[in-house]
């Protein structure tokens, strides 16, 4: 294994814009994510004026503007921030699938880094848990997410 080459990721990436894509809905969970993401992306080194929050209407709206995001150029990775909370009805399913695929499939479109950090949960508890308390904040750990990926692929293009 002594001749292997490894090419991993870190959080040091110098300098690069994020844009932080926000479902709207759920936004008493959602903000607690992007606070959590805010403060890993800084606490890594990436300027507040390196961050751009924008708000979708909700989970489902946010490949679509995580698409027209990329679109423009200016940003070199975006974190996905939104919560689906389970209710009584198939929508949970729908809307939290169709969230997975799109923004997977943006990510692979683009060749940038989308990290997904929206919860898919059964109760509102298990969202709180997620978003700062027991289970950690869900948010920063997309947000460290996204500067690893934007790393590693920095580091396969060099």
């Amino acid at each position: 294994m002594a001749n292997i080459k490894t090419i991993e990721g870190d959080y040091s990436i110098g300098s690069a814009n994020f844009a932080l894509v926000v479902s709207r809905f759920n936004s008493f969970i959602v903000d607690h994510l992007v606070a959590g993401a805010v403060e890993a992306l800084t606490r890594h080194g990436v300027m507040e004026k390196d961050i751009t929050i924008i708000k979708a209407p909700g989970a489902y709206e946010l490949p679509l503007v995580v698409r027209q995001a990329l679109a423009t150029g200016s940003f070199d990775a975006v974190v996905a921030l939104g919560a689906v909370i389970r209710g009584g009805t198939p929508h949970f399913e729908y809307v939290a699938g169709e969230c997975v695929k799109g923004l997977s499939q943006v990510s692979l479109n683009s060749g940038v880094p989308v990290a997904f950090g929206v919860l898919t949960v059964d109760t509102i508890e298990q969202a709180i848990e997620r978003a700062g308390t027991k289970a950690g904040n869900k948010g920063a750990e997309a947000a460290l997410s996204a500067l690893e990926t934007l790393s590693v692929l920095r580091k396969l293009q060099s």
